[in-house]
């Protein structure tokens, strides 16, 4: 019979008989606080006596636009994960909107009024010249914020130290097309390129973070460095084809996919006998649902089919391909209409700009919840997010108990 502590190094998952782990961190704005109260969660179940030594049970972490922030903090305090969750919930947790993109009327008239208007009135100034608004919201605010609470230095020494084996960010290139994985390990790793997507091995920074979450329309393109040339980049989500392929490709035989999205918000809001013609927030709230959501489902069961393949004996061993544990967890509830139960804590000058796209809640109809989801970094909301995904992780103990003590594939 093992003893405490010998079952103790299996669930953290760092044994030498166990496949490298990969935490998959997805996309999805403010819904990324979700992702604090999981991960918090998980290393309450794996850690459960609280012992000073426990290490940590990631070896790869995957992030995504918000996802890619999470991650990013996790991987710079990896050799103290409760230390490096406290921190992300203690952050998440004092969040407001001004921190994230300009609330300020100044701010708001100059990117998304002049936005709205060159919309409206754009064929009355096709011929006129001057610069054009790059997006709905300016999140210069975001850039200042990373640039203080992430500390690159420690990701280096992180990955020296071999506390996690790599780091890998995503984002979408604007100017070439192509969906792109920037990755940092301690040790080598061969770039890998695919159909419409290439792996770049650099070091990461602020740029690349802001890239991965540069949600299209909504906040500007960030331009990155790849292989000596410019990319203007935009949110990892877009052309994600395949999710989970960066962790595959850097060894991990088995990931963590946290994701935001509930199953029912492909169809978040309510229904109406005579519905009118939806508003410019639910068409946006639409588009970015598809964008964030639906690859990850996609491609959880693409992984999932090819497990049931080898596990049946379909796949030969000369195919290259091989079996991938996934252990999925999403909201147990709609973050759509959860969000609208925080719309007044949105600031003012924010939900008028959002109003004039058809945001907001009436009689008998409640609007644009997913949009606002994405977009509501006040601390009431983000804290429930928190609670809500800690709640149900816990609810999923003995599922994260037997991922982590199956055996290696």
């Amino acid at each position: 019979m093992p003893t405490r502590h010998a079952e103790a190094t299996v669930l953290d998952g760092r044994s030498e008989s166990t496949p490298r782990t990969g935490l998959i961190l997805t996309g999805g704005g403010a819904r990324a606080a979700y992702q604090v109260g999981v991960v918090q969660a998980l290393l309450d179940i794996l850690d459960a006596p609280r012992r000073g030594d426990f290490r940590n049970p990631f070896d790869i972490l995957c992030g995504t636009s918000a996802g890619a922030l999470n991650a990013t903090a996790y991987a710079c305090r990896a050799d103290r994960p409760h230390v490096a969750v406290a921190r992300m919930r203690r952050l998440w947790s004092r969040l407001h909107t001004g921190m994230v993109y300009r609330t300020d009327a100044p701010g708001l008239i100059r990117t998304g009024g002049r936005w709205l208007g060159l919309l409206a009135l754009g064929w009355m100034f096709a011929g006129r010249r001057g610069p054009r608004p790059r997006s709905l919201l300016d999140n210069a605010p975001l850039a200042d914020l990373l640039a203080q609470v992430l500390d690159f230095d420690r990701l280096h020494t992180q990955l020296a130290q071999h506390s996690l084996t790599a780091l890998a960010i995503t984002a979408s290139g604007y100017t070439s097309g192509q969906h792109l994985t920037f990755y940092q390990s301690a040790e080598t790793i061969d770039p890998w390129q695919r159909a419409l997507r290439r792996a770049v091995p650099t070091t990461i920074g602020v740029d690349h973070l802001m890239a991965s979450s540069a949600i299209p329309f909504v906040f500007p393109a960030q331009a990155v460095d790849v292989f000596g040339q410019t990319e203007w980049c935009g949110d990892g989500s877009m052309r994600q084809l395949a999710p989970i392929s960066p962790a595959i490709h850097m060894g991990a035989g088995r990931v963590v996919v946290i994701g935001t999205a509930h199953r029912d918000d492909t169809h978040p809001e309510a229904r109406h006998q005579d519905p009118p013609y939806p508003t410019l927030a639910q068409i946006s709230g639409h588009a970015l649902a598809n964008i964030f959501i639906d690859s990850v489902s996609t491609d959880v069961e693409s992984v999932r089919r090819v497990n049931a393949l080898i596990d049946g004996g379909h796949v030969g061993r000369d195919s290259g391909l091989r079996r991938v544990n996934v252990l999925a967890l999403s909201p147990s509830e709609s973050l759509d209409t959860l969000a609208l139960s925080y719309l007044d804590d949105m600031p003012r000058e924010v939900r008028a700009l959002l109003g004039a796209l058809g945001m907001g809640v009436a009689p008998g109809r409640r609007e644009g919840g997913t949009l606002l989801s994405y977009l509501l970094f006040e601390a009431r909301y983000t804290r429930r997010l928190i609670e809500l995904g800690y709640a149900d992780t816990m609810r999923q103990t003995e599922a994260v108990i037997g991922f982590f003590k199956e055996a290696p594939v």
